[in-house]
């Protein structure tokens, strides 16, 4: 009969995983987890910031775009509003998951986020915006990731998740210009 291991054959700590199941007010959040906690959540809150105001920033464009000739932007415009949607509430989860707050607060969303509104006219300045705040996320996410490191593979393969959907909205929004410029 084998003798009882505090560590498994395959360099599993047992004890740090019997701890896991010890603590349960804590969540997703185990003893291993190895993150900056408190700062991961605040890189989270601001990146939830940056995906609320592109929101609202292509549904404004959606909804003021308008001509036949337009449709084909105004359907993007909209594809990427949801898009952005979908990486908003998948960053609330993670917060909620890392035992944070996620903070929709309308007051300081403009003070929080990497990204500008625009309120353009036409369509040109519109997808330029656009352009210009999906460059400005992808740097962004890029640095949240390089600073997460190995520290928190969940948070860092989401982030990367998201920016993988931003690098297509950049290309989506440059393809536009160069078509319709």
């Amino acid at each position: 009969m084998a003798e009882s291991n505090p560590t498994h054959p395959a360099g599993i700590d047992t004890e740090a995983i019997r701890a896991a199941a010890r603590n349960l007010d804590d969540g997703a959040v185990t003893s291993g987890y190895k993150g900056d906690r408190e700062a991961v959540i605040k890189m989270l809150n601001d990146a939830l910031a940056t995906e609320l105001v592109c929101i609202n920033r292509y549904k404004r464009h959606y909804y003021t775009v308008s001509g036949r000739e337009n449709a084909a932007i105004k359907a993007e415009f909209l594809e990427h509003a949801n898009e952005e949607q979908e990486h908003a509430d998948w960053l609330a989860e993670r917060i909620v998951q890392l035992n944070g707050d996620p903070d929709f607060n309308p007051a300081t969303l403009l003070d929080r986020s990497h990204a500008e509104y625009d309120a353009s006219e036409d369509v040109q300045s519109m997808v330029r915006a656009n352009l210009i705040a999906e460059r400005v996320a992808i740097e962004a996410y890029r640095q949240m990731i390089e600073q997460i490191g190995d520290t928190d593979p969940t948070t860092r393969h989401l982030l990367i998740k998201i920016m993988a959907v931003e690098e297509e909205h950049a290309d989506d929004m440059r393809d536009m210009m160069t078509e319709h410029g």
